[in-house]
């Protein structure tokens, strides 16, 4: 366990843009920063980061939070183990008690898997570097190859020694199981339950996520005349996914991001030459056709991909797929032919970095001009191959999903190909209308394959109250007054995903708005008491709910409220420990500021006007840094809570998808809500009375109407006048709601 002082510690250090700009490219926009969603297939840019919160948030998916939560999602981490990385990030130390036994059982399946890479590609290090073997094979074949130890310990380059069991007899030597061995692929059982290593007798090539964990490795034979693949990569696992995976992403992301390009080659020494010739802002495919998943990774870090090819034609028009991938991402993508003879490793060794970079720059070709031209070659004069290749282009252009790139491409193709542009356009939305219409089948026949799910239980309930009826047939009393009316505990705290259509409370939307207040700002003074005290903004919700018996019907909001009692005494701790700070700062600088007037030229008069000045700033300054920690407090506690359920509501309640327009405030002061809330919160405390008093009415007004069809004249009168006296008070409530309710002091 990690105590509160040392997440504290961990929170304050932590900037959650650059936490994010590890995995996501960022741009400023406003207040906030924006990139594609690394959490699902984003064509425009929906993941706001808000440095001044600390939270992030996907508006079109809806995934986000703290940065614990955006490392626990995007690392597939425990809330403890996103902790520790991002203490290890920003060199916090961080003491833990020893863990038992239990506890070790329990560290994910995953997080051993990745442990377990580690020492492998440490093991596969030092045989390399450290043994006679090593450097004899391994290390020479590097040599050979043109690379120098700096590229080889950057990439975590190695060699797994001939010895069939080395791996394996070091690792349970350490401790390791046989079971983690197994499932990452570095070994494979043998007869009488012995294992053997995977990759024994090659040159290790370690695979890296794009936060720096070995997910996989690649091995090279280095024996000739064997008849086996001289390649050999890990097999997919719970944390390998060659299709999800780019060899050097990580060596290569902020290359990448600041050349605003990413060069794509085929292999491992592809990448390797390019890193060492000065080039950095490439990945390779390691030698699979070129995925969806892999090209997202990409775009996370620019939206423009220059493809390099050797001189094979053949393997080139069997990547083509791969182009066409790239178009339907919403990529720009241009292709370099690279000399006869030459691949991006043997090139890259023979010219400087700004000599290789030239020539991509003078070569490069957009994809249509590409595939125009390698195609035409073959077709010669045959009319039926120039028709299908010209039908194989305008179906490239059509996955394009912008309408005007789409457009400025149709037009390049005419031009080219000498054939009408409308008739290349007519062609290209009748390719678009059907691919739609195969969606769309598609779509139905996954709808009618569905089963239709079972009522919930919370639907159940939110009817019971809507209706008055129980399942046993019992009704339900009426609430005579505003404390008797009952709770409604069906509302879900976060809709789920899956279930868009759940019922929510009708009172949900009061409650929420309520607790969105105390999460933002809840240890705020709001009113100062007949003592001359302060009434803190939670304070206030709580003794107004009280006060007619009111509990909120969400269970999470009730636990936020719960919690935010329960922070109390820290809170003040920590208010008083930053008044104390802020009191001998501020003491030391009023005294700095004095010292520097009095060595001023100036009458005494002037002198004392500018101390009297400087002491009223520099309170100022001190009274807004403690505002600020109680305006900050909850939403830092709560958007970092262990409780996922908890935290990420309180993300959901903090995130503002808009902003306001700095032409609002450019010629005048614009009134925020923060300045408001004397007027806000109890405004929203009485809606939230307002709506159970409008439920209960309308409970009341049915069971009017059921007396009144069974003639019970007595219980017509009866539910007559509490109609009457709940209507005088909605009356009441109204105009408090309308009027200012409150006048601040």
């Amino acid at each position: 366990m990690i105590d509160q002082a040392t997440i504290d510690k961990i929170m304050a250090a932590t900037d959650i843009v650059e936490v994010v700009s590890d995995f996501v490219s960022l741009r400023r926009r406003g207040a906030n920063y924006w990139g594609l969603c690394p959490f699902h297939d984003d064509k425009t840019p929906s993941f706001s980061v808000s440095q001044s919160k600390g939270v992030c948030k996907c508006f079109s998916c809806g995934k986000g939070g703290s940065a614990i939560h955006f490392i626990m999602e995007h690392e597939q981490l425990s809330y403890y183990e996103a902790l520790k990385y991002l203490a290890r990030k920003y060199n916090i130390e961080v003491h833990e008690k020893e863990l038992t036994d239990e506890e070790r059982q329990k560290r994910s399946e995953r997080e051993s898997m990745f442990i377990i890479n580690a020492f492998a590609q440490e093991f596969f290090s030092k045989s390399l570097l450290e043994t006679d073997e090593g450097r004899a094979v391994g290390l020479a074949y590097f040599k050979e190859r043109g690379f120098n130890e700096d590229i080889i310990r950057k990439f975590g380059l190695g060699y797994s020694p001939e010895k069939r069991d080395a791996l394996a007899q070091e690792a349970l030597k350490r401790g390791y199981k046989t079971e983690y061995l197994l499932k990452t692929g570095l070994c494979r059982e043998g007869q009488n339950d012995r294992i053997y290593d995977l990759f024994a007798g090659r040159v290790m090539f370690p695979v890296y996520s794009v936060s720096g964990k070995v997910v996989a490795f690649g091995g090279r034979i280095l024996k000739s005349g064997i008849k086996i693949s001289k390649y050999f990569n890990s097999p997919e696992s719970d944390i390998y996914h060659k299709s999800n995976e780019l060899y050097g992403i990580f060596q290569a992301k902020r290359a990448i991001e600041k050349e605003k390009c990413c060069y794509l080659v085929e292999g491992y020494t592809d990448v390797l030459s390019m890193h060492q010739s000065g080039i950095e802002n490439v990945v390779a495919s390691s030698g699979t056709a070129l995925t969806p998943g892999q090209i997202r990774l990409i775009r996370r870090f620019t939206e423009n991909i220059t493809v390099l090819y050797d001189g094979d034609a053949a393997g080139i028009k069997a990547s083509l797929r791969g182009i066409d991938l790239i178009l339907q991402e919403g990529l720009n993508i241009k292709v370099v032919l690279l000399p006869d003879g030459e691949d991006p490793d043997s090139f890259s060794k023979s010219q400087s970095a700004e000599s290789f970079t030239r020539y991509i720059k003078s070569h490069e070709t957009d994809f249509i001009r590409f595939k125009t031209q390698l195609l035409l070659e073959d077709a010669g004069e045959d009319p039926i191959k120039r028709a299908g290749i010209i039908t194989n282009i305008v179906q490239s252009i059509s996955l394009i999903p912008d309408a005007i790139v789409r457009s400025v491409y149709i037009q390049e193709c005419s031009r080219l190909l000498q054939i009408d542009e409308a008739t290349l356009l007519s062609e290209l939305n009748k390719m678009r209308a059907r691919r739609a219409e195969q969606q769309s089948s598609r779509e139905r026949y996954t709808q009618s394959e569905k089963v239709p799910s079972q009522p919930d239980e919370a639907q159940t309930t939110v009817a019971t109250v809507v209706t008055g009826n129980t399942n046993d047939g019992a009704e339900v009393p009426p609430p005579h007054s505003l404390s008797d009316i009952p709770a409604d505990e069906a509302a879900p705290a976060v809709q789920p995903e899956f279930s868009k259509k759940a019922k929510i409370s009708p009172l949900d939307k009061y409650e929420r708005e309520l607790v969105r207040y105390i999460v933002r700002y809840g240890y705020r003074n709001l009113f100062e008491t007949e003592t001359g005290s302060w009434q803190k903004v939670w304070e206030y919700v709580v003794e107004e709910l009280s006060i007619d018996n009111i509990e909120l019907t969400n269970p999470l909001y009730k636990q936020i409220i719960e919690l935010t009692s329960q922070q109390r005494e820290y809170a003040e701790k920590q208010l008083s420990a930053l008044r104390e700070e802020l009191r001998q700062k501020s003491q030391h600088e009023l005294t700095a500021a004095i010292e520097q007037i009095r060595l001023e030229s100036g009458d005494i008069a002037e002198k004392q006007k500018k101390e009297v000045e400087a002491q009223k700033q520099i309170s100022q300054k001190a009274e807004e840094e403690l505002q600020t920690f109680e305006t900050n407090f909850l939403e830092r506690y709560f958007t970092t809570y262990p409780d996922t359920q908890i935290s990420l509501l309180a993300v959901d309640l903090v995130s503002d998808k808009y902003q306001l327009s700095k032409v609002h405030t450019k010629y005048q002061k614009v009134e925020t809500e923060s300045e408001r809330l004397w007027e806000l919160i109890p405004r929203a405390i009485y809606e939230l009375k307002n709506a159970i008093l409008e439920q209960t009415i309308k409970q009341i007004q049915k069971q009017i109407k059921e007396a009144t069809q069974a003639k019970d004249e007595q219980k017509v009168i009866e539910l007559m006048a509490q109609n009457v006296d709940l209507n005088n008070l909605r009356t009441t409530l109204a105009k408090q709601i309308g009027d200012r309710i409150v006048s601040p002091k």
